[in-house]
């Protein structure tokens, strides 16, 4: 079969390691105050965001990321009313918040205007007229400096981020220190929900040290996974609490929960799904037991980039 005649974006995912896609189309590019972003129509996957070469999500399958990434922590809290988003400019962390019925208010803090703007015009396929909820309040501020000042405490705080790159402007949300400001802001039965990086056997690093640092500061750990094909890699999540762990739930109890609590059809994140995503293979397991890196402040992890 002959190559259409594309241009090509090439996503770097390690040094020897990369993914193809073909550009129908430019919607936007250009630089922002914190970092490149570019809005692609990609031949596969559709409308696709990129972040400093890396693509966050596609229309294709961002049901796939933004459902695994919000309804596990919030399905494990008995109630969740008040939530904190960390990033999550597309909208669609927030849209998927706002489908569970206890939510009273969500704060979504985003430190690049610009982003949520664009974001706000290109892809309204993401956010679904979400930021003009009156549940929300939308702020652009360092989260990480709004948290440590601010007295509030929150339910679940969903982190919804890029990944850490050096000089980026998320490689600080990802350490102990912020993880213990996190803990400090969380009610009794609070959650955190946060990806952690790719789960391909050679790019364990991140998922891993996340796993461990999350471990120094939060009684439960909850990891696991899910394909999102965009990404080219199998990709880790993460829930952590001091007593909320999704875990115990079973299948059955996850079903009951998403028609008691949940507008709307999910189109990914049901019981079965639930059971398997936290069913983490023997390699992952081995490699998690045996890590030792911890991420600080002065010690921060960096991904390829």
């Amino acid at each position: 079969m002959p190559i259409k005649n594309y241009r090509w974006f090439i996503e770097p995912l390690s040094p020897e390691e990369g993914h193809l896609h073909g550009i129908k189309g430019v919607l936007y590019s250009g630089q922002t105050n914190y970092q490149t972003m570019d809005i692609l129509e990609l031949g596969s996957y559709g409308k696709s965001l990129v972040l400093d070469g890396k693509i966050q999500s596609s229309l294709a399958d961002e049901f796939i990321y933004h459902e695994a990434l919000v309804h596990p922590a919030m399905l494990a809290h008995p109630q969740p009313e008040h939530v904190f988003i960390v990033g999550g400019g597309e909208g669609a962390t927030l849209r998927e918040v706002l489908r569970h019925r206890t939510v009273k208010r969500v704060l979504m803090v985003d430190i690049d205007e610009e982003v949520v703007e664009k974001c706000r015009i290109h892809l309204p396929e993401w956010h679904q007229g979400s930021f003009t909820d009156p549940r929300v309040e939308l702020q652009y501020l360092d989260a990480r400096k709004y948290l440590e000042e601010t007295r509030e405490t929150y339910d679940a705080i969903v982190i919804d981020i890029s990944e850490p790159v050096e000089e980026g402007p998320a490689y600080l949300l990802f350490t102990k220190e912020f993880y213990e400001i996190v803990r400090e802001r969380l009610n009794p039965q609070g959650v955190i929900s946060l990806q952690a990086g790719t789960v391909s056997p050679a790019s364990l690093e991140c998922f891993s040290a996340i796993h461990k640092t999350l471990s120094l500061v939060f009684p439960v750990v909850a990891p696991y996974w899910a394909a999102i094909p965009c990404f080219a890699l199998p990709w880790g999540f993460a829930v952590a609490s001091a007593e909320s762990d999704p875990r115990t739930l079973s299948p059955a109890t996850i079903d009951r929960l998403i028609t008691e609590r949940i507008e709307g059809e999910l189109r990914y994140w049901d019981g079965l799904t639930h059971q398997m995503s936290f069913l983490l293979p023997k390699h992952i397991r081995a490699r998690l037991k045996r890590e030792e890196r911890i991420i600080e402040d002065n010690h921060p992890l960096f991904t390829y980039h």
